[in-house]
């Protein structure tokens, strides 16, 4: 909480906005959310805060803006302690965004990967401040592109938002082949 009564929060994580929306990558410390999101601006998306996340309401929604002692910063392991603003530019950085997205990068094993639901992926929703946030669960592997699968996972929520669900689609056309092929 801030003196002013305003509620807020803060939250462990790298914020990001991925195609104009806010993401939290979130997981275990060294699980490589900064390396992440030094990837992401690398592919023009911009910095928001990285390891800690100040929270708090608007409107129906919750916005995210990083603590001015770290405004700019991201630490990535075995570089140290990069200026983002520097490096990239004005345009690498945002200085708030409202959160719309959660994305958990999480070490999976053998078996934990293998009773994954692989129709409908691993969603839920967190809530932060009284907001439900939608939360998808992305296992860490060698050789997955995590860039790529942050921005899958933020198109798919776009699409989720406007009433569309791949999976449900994709259910209702094994539906219809296995009907059409009923004696």
């Amino acid at each position: 909480m801030s003196n002013d009564n305003t509620v807020s929060v803060t939250k462990h994580g790298v914020f990001m906005d991925v195609f104009g929306h806010g993401v939290l990558l979130t997981g275990a410390s060294g699980i490589g959310k900064s390396e992440l999101a030094l990837n992401l601006i690398n592919r023009s998306h911009r910095l928001i805060a990285d390891d800690a996340v100040e929270f708090s309401p608007i409107n129906e929604g919750i916005v995210g803006r990083c603590p001015p002692l770290l405004q700019d910063f991201l630490e990535v392991r075995g570089l140290g302690i990069l200026n983002i603003r520097v490096m990239f530019g004005d345009t690498a950085i945002k200085d708030a965004k409202r959160l719309q997205l959660i994305i958990n990068i999480v070490v999976m094993d053998d078996e934990a990967l293998r009773s994954m639901d692989r129709l409908h992926g691993m969603y839920s929703e967190q809530t932060i401040l009284g907001v439900a946030i939608p939360e998808v669960t992305i296992p860490v592997a060698p050789g997955r592109n995590l860039a790529t699968l942050v921005e899958g996972a933020v198109r798919n929520q776009v699409l989720k938002h406007t009433g569309y669900n791949a999976s449900d689609e994709f259910a209702k056309r094994q539906q219809t082949l296995m009907m059409e092929q009923k004696p």
